[in-house]
């Protein structure tokens, strides 16, 4: 039986972020994932901005990191020659009934510590984007965007180096919370079986946390919450974008509305909408495109018929349904639930990008606390 002191589950960028931070703290790790790769799901199918942190109620989780985030985030690109722009964005008001919304985004940030939003007047934000149109847009200079890709691959190369292991095609078949340890049974592609006892477990599984946790033999249940699955489906522009900042629109129920992102090669995406589905399934149905065009020509009435193409889709492990306010992460650690040295991160949506390095440190911190 090998022990080790800790496995992570999941290798998208916050298990890879987990992972570096504990192996830096002098921990062994290995990290399992059941892909072929790092960040095959939520990672890889996401808008790639750097949040400022404007949304998130003040004093949450999500509030918290995503700002310590992206400060981190920033500075760890800039370090690593990851490529990223700090492009700016624009949450414009398409109506004037609308501008109280922006003024309470506006506050909402500010007492999250988000404190370089500047309101601007309809011609004030046309000057900056001629091909808009709204009513009034604050101005959020610390969005940007990142190479996501190239993120992981800087976390997992510097995790490596620290002494980690990965182990891809794996799954955790299940765990056993013992004593002084979590024995950890995996399974890999050809069925073969593994055991490995580890003093600490992390349950980074994304879309798979709550089924994970579930196969924790001793694990609570009443601490695993539900999870919903959110659809986010994107579009494509062919050719240069005719922004050169991130669009947003006031917030919608379960997302932030069918928006504007930019490509570090400056091409044009939008979305993600909000489907709710029942099971994992990216497929995009073009027929979908027929909301977006009424959307986007809120904010660019001289989008063309015909010019979106569909690009991509993601879905969002969300821990709060349709109709209900939105919920901030879970991230789990053993005073919480007193049962064994595990953390589970359960609902790592977006600001989850922005906030992984963040988040590394918090879990960190949740097992070993200085």
């Amino acid at each position: 039986m090998q022990t080790i002191d800790c496995v992570v589950a999941g290798a998208g960028v916050v298990g890879l972020a987990v992972a570096r931070a504990l192996a830096v703290s002098g921990r062994e790790v290995v990290v399992v994932e059941q892909a072929d790769a790092i960040g095959t799901a939520t990672s890889s199918r996401n808008s790639e901005v750097i949040h400022a942190g404007l949304y998130y109620a003040p004093g949450s989780l999500k509030a918290r990191l995503c700002v310590e985030g992206r400060r981190r985030l920033y500075a760890y690109c800039a370090e690593h020659d990851i490529a990223h722009k700090r492009t700016g964005k624009l949450i414009v008001a398409s109506e004037p009934g609308q501008t109280d919304g922006l003024r309470k985004i506006e506050a909402n940030a500010r007492r999250s510590g988000v404190d370089d939003l500047e309101f601007l007047t309809q011609s004030e934000a046309e000057s900056l984007e001629p091909a808009l149109t709204c009513a009034g847009a604050l101005l959020s200079p610390s969005t940007g965007i990142v190479d996501s890709h190239a993120l992981m691959l800087s976390l997992r190369g510097e995790a490596e180096a620290a002494g980690v292991s990965l182990a891809f095609l794996t799954t955790v078949a299940g765990a056993t919370i013992e004593a002084d340890r979590i024995r950890i049974e995996t399974r890999d592609a050809n069925g073969e079986a593994f055991a490995l006892d580890a003093g600490a477990f992390i349950n980074a599984a994304g879309l798979e946390a709550q089924a994970l946790a579930d196969r924790i033999d001793g694990f609570p249940g009443d601490f695993i919450p539900r999870q919903w699955l959110a659809r986010g489906n994107y579009f494509a522009l062919p050719g240069r974008s005719p922004f050169s900042r991130l669009i947003y629109p006031v917030p919608v129920e379960g997302g932030l509305g069918v928006h504007l992102t930019l490509d570090l090669g400056g091409g044009a995406r939008f979305g993600p909408d909000v489907e709710w589905i029942d099971h994992v399934d990216y497929t995009v149905d073009p027929g979908r495109s027929a909301a977006f065009y009424e959307a986007i020509r809120r904010y660019w009435p001289d989008l063309a018929d015909g010019a979106l193409q569909p690009a991509y889709a993601g879905v969002r492990p969300k821990l709060s349904g349709p109709g209900q306010p939105a919920a901030d992460f879970i991230i789990q650690g053993p005073a919480d639930h007193g049962a064994g040295r595990i953390v589970n991160l359960f609902g790592i949506e977006s600001p989850g990008l922005t906030a992984s390095l963040a988040i590394a440190d918090h879990v960190v911190e949740l097992l070993y606390p200085r």
